[in-house]
């Protein structure tokens, strides 16, 4: 089961509102659950460096089921995981990307966001993640 391209669009829909809501310029991206790029955008003014960051947020969550915040903890010095973000062609793990599941808890992909504090890009990806809705 993976995400499909009207769930993608709907995620990154609702995560573009909440980041003009909050009045920010983000890099939202989301892949499916073989964490292929599914639906992108970049919102006008926002940093190109932050494009690549938010692809890469969203397949590290997608790489480990898990919020990149979350594997960002366990990759702390003397942690289990540390120096885990040099695998894979480079994780990001710091907060803003989540996985998205279906109505049953099966990941499905994942959102990844990028262009302001971590705070605000973990806000908009929760707001793209909760849009998701399982379409029959």
């Amino acid at each position: 089961m993976s995400i499909l391209l009207e769930q993608a669009q709907d995620a990154v829909r609702a995560a573009q509102q909440k980041a003009l809501e909050l009045g920010v310029k983000m890099n939202i991206a989301v892949v499916d659950a073989g964490a292929n790029l599914t639906a992108f955008v970049r919102m006008d003014g926002a940093w190109l460096g932050s494009a690549d960051i938010a692809q890469r947020k969203a397949r590290t969550a997608r790489y480990f089921d898990m919020p990149t915040g979350e594997l960002g903890k366990l990759s702390q010095p003397g942690g289990p995981l540390y120096h885990i973000e040099h695998s894979n062609g480079g994780l990001i793990t710091f907060p803003g990307g989540l996985p998205i599941k279906d109505s049953n808890g099966r990941v499905i992909g994942a959102i990844g966001v990028s262009g302001s504090s971590v705070e605000d890009d973990h806000t908009v990806a929760t707001a793209g993640a909760a849009a998701v809705r399982d379409v029959h």
